[in-house]
């Protein structure tokens, strides 16, 4: 199957999402910038790994990720 040529990729959307072998989206957790010493360990632990995008939002995701599945 042949590509249309022009598409790009959003590169906003490449730094923040990765498409896994799988075809799942994986996100980083927010709130991990600034103001960590207000947050306990647990939480901070649980913030820095990443998670599986819920399905509504993989569609726009994908769509703005055309080379990556």
């Amino acid at each position: 199957m042949r590509r249309p040529k022009g598409i790009k990729t959003k590169k906003s959307v490449s730094k923040r999402f990765k498409i896994t072998a799988g075809g799942k989206v994986m996100a980083r957790h927010s709130g991990m910038r600034h103001l960590l010493s207000g947050k306990n360990s647990k939480r901070r632990r649980r913030l820095s790994k990443s998670f599986v995008l819920s399905p509504t939002d993989v569609y726009k995701i994908k769509q703005s990720l055309p080379w990556s599945h």
